[in-house]
């Protein structure tokens, strides 16, 4: 059974920093994508930075130059390390795969507020 979870939420002032990490388990976690994506409160569901199998990154442009994906395979785990942190940072933060047998998959997601 896959699980993904998050840890690392919480409030910061602004300019601050954050470093969320999302644990894996039930599949072969090296041979995956992974994903985070973040929901700000009456806003959709957005994609905030990738790392394939193979260690390439992509970002949303809003977040380049200031946050960071890396995966650990031999821990099962990505994290995102979060540097100079805007109010508009402010959402909560989802780990995410998806697997071509089964399709998406979440974890429950963290809260993270930036305050001004």
């Amino acid at each position: 059974q896959v699980q993904l979870v998050e840890s690392g939420g919480g409030l910061v002032q602004a300019g601050g920093s954050l470093r969320l990490s999302c644990a894996a388990s039930g599949y072969i976690f090296s041979v995956n994508t992974m994903d985070w994506y973040r929901q700000a409160p009456g806003k959709q569901r957005e994609l905030v930075a990738v790392i394939t199998s193979g260690f390439a990154t992509t970002y949303a442009n809003s977040v380049k130059g200031r946050f960071t994906i890396s995966r650990d395979n031999a821990k099962n785990t990505v994290d995102l390390q979060m540097n100079s942190l805007k109010p508009e940072d402010t959402a909560v933060y989802y780990c995410h795969t998806y697997r071509a047998r089964s399709g998406d998959y979440w974890g429950q997601g963290t809260q993270v507020t930036v305050s001004s």
